[in-house]
């Protein structure tokens, strides 16, 4: 393989690509029951410049479909011959689970909590495995685009590790609302490509199954700011307002079964003991009313997230609010 801009082609999937050049690369991954071959697509684009080289992914979580149409959009803006470095974009990374419109493989395993993977593992083991060889060992810089699980909704959001130097400079560069100081989980693609030295952001925006255009365009927006910031692209989108940034965050959750109705929206701000939502303790009531319980912020910050289904129970997490300063936030 060689470097983006010195005169050689970029190899990828057993493809190579000229400089200035595109390509859509299938890499397999295993057969269906049935024999028909699932491969993971990567559309590459080879610039005649030297450069980083940044991966984009979406739908590592199969039903997560905002990262699909963010990767779509951004390829559709990307022309090698003015590009420097290269683009390796991936609209869905777990096949398996946007075929059967599912958050998981086949194995019912979490393909986020599955890498750096096993050449002969678990077929999320070894989808991971590819992944890493494939794409990761060939990129210098990452985003993996996500969005909320089912019957939640997120507010456009970057998770990362904003202690690092190099993450945190993409984070402020793709302007998201806010970012959130986050712990890597175990098994998830960005621990394992932290761990290679590869600077990853998490993008968090909208619903499973659900398109979501405010999502898609802050993604969007996001993606190729950042690809400005890395000196890729000469004319990225303008800087967004600073967003907040946050070392804390609270899952408000449900004080007892009911039904929810939400007082609040994605990006209000809130401040403590504000009222968020009321919870009808019981739907049939003989005094409609009296079995209501108040549910109020825990203090200041931002609504980056909630529950999308008004049928709860007690401890269902409700209303998800980052604080601002404080220290570590957690990563789905």
């Amino acid at each position: 393989m060689s470097r983006a801009g010195d005169g050689g082609s970029f190899t990828l999937g057993g493809a190579s690509v000229a400089p200035g050049a595109r390509a859509n690369v299938a890499i397999p991954v295993a057969p269906l029951y049935n024999q028909v071959m699932m491969s993971v697509r990567a559309h590459l684009f080879h610039g005649v410049r030297p450069g980083p080289r940044l991966w984009i992914s979406g739908a590592i979580h199969g039903d997560e479909l905002c990262g699909v149409v963010v990767v779509r959009a951004v390829a559709r803006r990307i022309d090698p011959r003015r590009l420097a470095g290269t683009l390796v974009a991936i609209p869905a990374v777990n096949v398996f689970g946007a075929l059967h419109q599912s958050r998981y493989l086949p194995d019912r395993r979490d393909l986020n909590r599955c890498f750096p993977g096993s050449r002969r593992g678990s077929l999320a083991a070894r989808l991971a495995h590819l992944f890493m060889k494939e794409i990761v060992a060939r990129c210098t810089h990452g985003i993996d685009l996500h969005t909320a699980a089912i019957h939640r909704t997120n507010l456009p959001q970057i998770r990362a590790n904003l202690d690092d130097v190099r993450t945190r400079r993409m984070a402020r560069a793709f302007g998201a609302p806010v970012s959130l100081h986050a712990d890597e989980r175990d098994g998830s693609l960005r621990q394992a490509a932290s761990r290679r030295g590869v600077p990853t952001l998490l993008y968090e925006g909208g619903e499973a199954l659900r398109h979501d255009a405010t999502a898609v365009d802050a993604g969007t927006l996001g993606v190729l700011r950042v690809m400005g910031a890395l000196g890729m692209i000469d004319d990225p989108p303008p800087k967004a307002p600073r967003g907040l940034e946050s070392y804390d965050i609270t899952w408000v959750r449900a004080p007892r079964s009911g039904y929810l109705v939400l007082e609040t929206a994605l990006g209000a701000r809130v401040r403590r003991h504000d009222r968020i939502g009321t919870l009808h303790m019981r739907i049939r009531d003989e005094e409609p009313g009296a079995s209501d319980a108040v549910i109020r912020a825990p203090g200041p910050g931002l609504v980056i997230g909630h529950a999308t289904n008004p049928l709860v129970h007690v401890g269902d997490a409700v209303v998800h609010i980052a604080h601002p300063g404080g220290r570590r936030a957690g990563e789905r």
